[in-house]
């Protein structure tokens, strides 16, 4: 609480202080991103930063709008026939990438070919693809094993990874490699002779880029107008010195408003701040299924009387901001199409640890330690962690705390051994909320086992019911299919969910155009 006391103190100091005198260019938006970019091809990562800066630089065939609805993005349209068996997608006209070669059918299918390598979905809609082929520059087409109506939010999904369009040189690299240059068809050119690590990332306008004609710009579909000749991303060493920026007018546009100083935020008249999200931040508690003790099905079901998601959303945001979070959180996105309640009821009510203390220990639990990563470098993962940490101790777990930055978790995250061999039981992290939208691109509810997601689970079951949701005739049908994931996940345990907040962002009130969905920069104009 100290530190917390010392950050409100200084941001206060910062509210009485005159406004910086620094002028703006009217021509350039500067922005504070959530985390600096290291990763820069979206198609390598599940980071969100990545996936931001990747719609940046490249184009996608489809975009996608508020209501997870696909429609035509670089492409004109596409027909169907032989009963849903045939797909050609027309690419628009006057499309060129960054380097002044145009954009070419055979691009596109280089590319979807990379990106399918490393998505679920990707995957699913290959398995379902005879022959992917471009027989003329502007026809990309999909001859299908069976019909396949998902393939427009597949391939135009704003979820992680993006099938992001780049020239066939660049999407023959093995896509377990990054591209070496990037080089796409998007509104916006990467200024790599501009970036300083861990301090500034560059865009500037692409001139020759054709926003779309017609339609609503809504998340990442519809005309990508761009306003600003430049836009600049500044990392900021943490949420003190970043909400100062935006107060003492520094930079325009704060992509996660600081959670423990939203009321500060509020009172600044210069300032706006906005949900963009209506899907939030779903967090989740993920467990190690290949090593002791959550390799014991009986254990991990044991410990949901421990879990409390409304104590890791009062560790965000206090108990006050009712709004910024939903509780009970199951497997899918609240107020979204696939979402339910069933089969929660272990999340609700208070919680007996002496009760989970001698279920684990009936379970089989045998003292065996328990090595929790959290990423220290994230505000919101660190408290969640503390809260995790404290939760598996009172229930009678012998917790051992590997707090670090995120990009070193994530190498430790790859060690399959025990814990004694630098291996892991579990870590915290958060997602998207449209990453949680169905089972085609939920990449932590996969059961695939050793060739799925860290953590490794196998549930032969929610495969199966997975593979019936794609063949699934209606929206009803898929919805009942996706209830009884939930009791299947409730039963074998991929992960904890702890809760969904609502991540504010914060800009100048004199910025208008701001989208619905993560941060994007066109559309956005100063007034």
């Amino acid at each position: 609480m100290q530190r917390r006391s010392l950050m409100q103190a200084g941001l206060a100091a910062s509210l009485a202080a005159p406004a910086a005198t620094r002028a703006q260019s009217a021509s350039t938006l500067r922005f504070i991103p959530q985390q600096d970019l290291i990763v820069l091809d979206p198609v390598t990562t599940t980071a969100y930063i990545t996936r931001n800066h990747g719609y940046m630089v490249f184009d996608t065939l489809y975009g996608m709008d508020s209501r997870f609805q696909a429609t035509p993005q670089m492409l004109e349209g596409h027909s169907i026939e032989n009963d849903g068996r045939l797909w050609n997608l027309r690419l628009r006209e006057n499309l060129w990438f960054h380097d002044g070669t145009p954009v070419l059918a055979k691009d596109c299918v280089a590319s979807i070919r990379r990106w399918a390598r490393r998505d679920p979905f990707g995957v699913t809609l290959m398995e379902a693809t005879d022959e992917l082929s471009a027989p003329d520059d502007r026809t990309i087409r999909f001859r299908l094993k069976r019909p396949f109506p998902l393939l427009p939010i597949a391939l135009g999904k704003a979820s992680v990874p993006v099938c992001a369009m780049m020239p066939e040189r660049l999407a023959n690299t093995d896509p377990f490699q990054q591209v070496p240059e990037m080089v796409g068809s998007g509104p916006f050119r990467f200024k790599a002779d501009e970036r300083v690590a861990g301090a500034k990332v560059v865009y500037t306008k692409f001139e020759r880029y054709v926003p779309r004609s017609g339609g609503t710009p809504s998340w990442t579909a519809g005309p990508k107008v761009v306003h600003f000749d430049r836009v600049e991303w500044n990392s900021m060493p943490d949420a003190s010195t970043a909400n100062s920026a935006m107060l003492n007018n520094e930079q325009d546009w704060q992509e996660y408003a600081s959670l423990n100083h939203l009321t500060m935020l509020r009172r600044a008249r210069n300032l706006r701040m906005q949900n963009l999200d209506p899907t939030g931040y779903v967090s989740m508690l993920r467990v190690n299924h290949l090593q002791p003790p959550f390799n014991n099905p009986a254990i991990r079901r044991a410990l949901w009387g421990a879990i409390d998601q409304t104590a890791c959303m009062h560790a965000l945001v206090g108990p006050t901001e009712t709004s910024l979070y939903h509780v009970p959180l199951g497997f899918f996105a609240p107020n979204t199409p696939m979402a339910s309640e069933v089969g929660l009821e272990p999340l609700r009510g208070p919680r007996d640890m002496a009760a989970v203390n001698r279920a684990l220990r009936g379970a089989g639990y045998n003292g065996e330690t328990v090595l929790l990563m959290i990423p220290s470098n994230s505000a919101s993962l660190a408290l969640q962690g503390e809260v995790m940490a404290d939760t598996l101790k009172r229930a009678g777990m012998n917790v051992e705390v590997y707090a670090v930055e995120f990009n070193a978790m994530l190498q430790r995250r790859n060690r399959r051994g025990p814990v004694s061999e630098g291996g892991w039981s579990a870590f915290v992290t958060n997602w998207s909320g449209s990453d949680w939208l169905s089972p085609a691109g939920h990449i932590a509810l996969r059961g695939n086992g050793e060739a799925g997601y860290a953590g490794w689970a196998t549930m032969p079951r929610i495969e199966a019911l997975r593979e019936a949701w794609f063949n699934a005739p209606d929206e009803a049908a898929q919805q009942a299919i996706c209830r009884d994931i939930q009791l299947e996940a409730m039963r074998e345990v991929p992960y904890y969910p702890l809760g969904q907040v609502m991540q504010p962002t914060v800009f100048r009130a004199n910025l208008t155009g701001v989208l619905e969905g993560f941060s994007t920069f066109w559309n956005v104009r100063r007034a």
